[in-house]
């Protein structure tokens, strides 16, 4: 699916058709692929050289009937194959109401393929809607860790209070992930990650910018290119015990960003010299790897460089979370890309950001709203970011939505057309915690206010970071509708009521060593019909 292709709803019906289609072909009696051949037999009894579930599991995009749940059979996980090879072999699951699976309500057998790398992604559902449930998977006699999973409020219900957590950015040699510990004491409802969750550089990139190293990556791997060289890097970063506990406390609703393919790539491209044909290779193996570690649908299962990852998640009436792909459908950078100076490409309204298919779907979902808080949960900066102190010229950086401001300007009509007076956007990308408020003319600080947007910090990558400096303080100046910035490591925890939403930027004083302690750097809050932001 290119660029120019046209991804309309009778597209996305067959597309998704098509997926399940492929899936049932791909698990069912004689597990015969879509190409026709038939899968190894099956492994009967498995005995395996090890732990089975040394990448932990994990659930997500949780709904009011239940959750994905993963794992991946991997009892040698920086081995090609997981050190299970080509086999194939059946996993027993479970869901209880007690963390002790004493009282289980609904279990059964998936089907780990080496084709999808032995993970295993079930989807439950007949469950309770905004109720804790705990689940663990069987296999080869071994069990998996006891997780807790939630399901959301119910549609037509208006919960009290949901917390949730931005995160994202986590590059693995720059620091521990101190703050995913933290975050799994916070037993929330569920977790948005923003992007970002390998970094595909080489283990001697950071050494050429001559970076502070917290710690190596096992092997020193060389850039992702292939499947393989994917499928072990996720491996690196999911041995983590932060992160895994982090994956087993709550469902994440999981996004990506440029790392999970290339730097900054846009569309079909990646950089100036890459060919098309590379590069839709590339995004093949990384859509394929990110699938098979992530807990999501099977909506989600890529076709080739191809994948659906823009998607809807409902809680009750309170929140409506617009999860945006930002990356595979934009036009290629404007005004030779990186941080210059606005030139006309920019503001080319011909130039799409998300692409047309993706954005009627958004905007329909504007128009048919429901819920009392509407989200656009996404990857990079929406509000415009002058970067040059001097009032005359306006720099910003291309690879945000300042490179793209027809899209940015035709979603600000759409949210003023749907009156949306609760318009929350959730960021990631720039490694700092700002917040700001979307203004309809960002040249005119009394232009209107139509919402409001929280730019989540790295958990890790640029290692330990700054309060502020000299510069950032330059850009609130030159930006008075940001309205915070710091360069900390950590992460964005949300506090949503039908009156209010309070947004607490949590940091960590290091990320250099696993003690780091945490503290609410500084809180936001915005109150029910009144799009603006207030510190407390």
């Amino acid at each position: 699916m290119s660029s120019r292709f046209r991804f309309t709803r009778s597209h996305q019906a067959a597309f998704l058709a098509e997926r399940r289609d492929f899936l049932r072909r791909l698990v069912g009696t004689g597990f015969i692929l879509a190409t026709g051949s038939v899968v190894h037999p099956v492994w009967a009894k498995p005995k395996f050289d090890g732990y089975p579930f040394t990448l932990g599991v994990a659930s997500g995009d949780p709904a009011a009937d239940g959750f994905v749940i993963w794992t991946k059979i991997a009892p040698k996980p920086l081995e090609q194959g997981g050190g299970v090879g080509r086999h194939q072999f059946e996993v027993e699951w479970m869901v209880a109401t007690d963390r002790k699976m004493r009282k289980i309500v609904q279990r059964g057998k998936a089907m780990a393929i080496p084709e999808l790398g032995h993970s295993v992604h079930v989807e439950v559902d007949q469950l309770e809607p905004a109720h804790d449930y705990f689940y663990h998977f069987v296999a080869g006699g071994e069990r998996s860790p006891v997780a807790r999973a939630r399901t959301l409020p119910a549609e037509g219900t208006t919960a009290s209070k949901l917390r949730f957590a931005t995160v994202g950015c986590q590059r693995y040699e720059d620091g521990y992930f101190t703050a995913y510990r933290h975050l799994a004491d916070e037993q929330l409802d569920f977790v948005f990650h923003y992007g970002d969750y390998i970094y595909e550089r080489s283990a001697a990139f950071a050494r050429k910018q001559k970076r502070v190293l917290v710690r190596e990556m096992p092997g020193a791997p060389g850039t992702c290119i292939t499947l393989d060289d994917f499928r072990n890097r996720y491996s690196i970063y999911q041995l983590d015990p932060d992160l895994q506990a982090a994956h087993a406390s709550t469902p994440f609703v999981m996004s990506f960003d440029d790392h999970e393919v290339g730097n900054d790539w846009a569309g079909e491209t990646l950089g100036r010299k890459t060919k098309r044909s590379v590069v839709m290779e590339r995004r093949a193996a990384a859509f394929q790897a990110w699938y098979e570690h992530m807990p999501v649908r099977r909506a989600q299962l890529p076709q080739g460089p191809d994948i659906l990852a823009y998607r809807r998640i409902r809680a009750g009436n309170l929140l409506s979370v617009n999860v945006l792909d930002t990356r595979q459908y934009r036009a290629p950078v404007a005004c030779g890309g990186g941080v210059a100076v606005e030139c006309a490409d920019a503001r080319d309204p011909q130039r799409s950001f998300i692409g047309d298919a993706q954005e009627r779907w958004l905007f329909d979902g504007f128009r048919n709203h429901a819920a009392r808080w509407n989200v656009v949960a996404q990857q990079v900066p929406m509000m415009r970011m002058d970067r040059n102190p001097d009032p005359d010229v306006l720099e910003v950086n291309m690879d945000k939505w300042d490179g793209y401001v027809g899209t940015r300007d035709r979603l600000f009509k759409a949210v003023e057309s749907a009156k949306l007076s609760n318009f929350v956007v959730l960021t990631g990308d720039v490694h700092v915690n700002c917040a700001g408020e979307l203004k309809k003319d960002f040249s005119d600080p009394k232009s209107r206010t139509l919402g409001v947007e929280f730019i989540g910090t790295s958990i890790s990558s640029n290692g330990d970071g700054y309060d502020t400096n000299k510069g950032r303080q330059s850009m609130l100046k030159k930006n008075p509708h940001l309205k915070f910035f710091n360069g900390q490591r950590g992460y964005v925890r949300h506090s949503v009521t039908p009156e209010r939403w309070q947004a607490d930027y949590q940091v960590l004083d290091t990320i250099a060593t696993k003690d780091g302690k945490l503290t609410t750097r500084k809180s936001f809050v915005v109150e029910y019909g009144k799009p603006g932001l207030r510190g407390i």
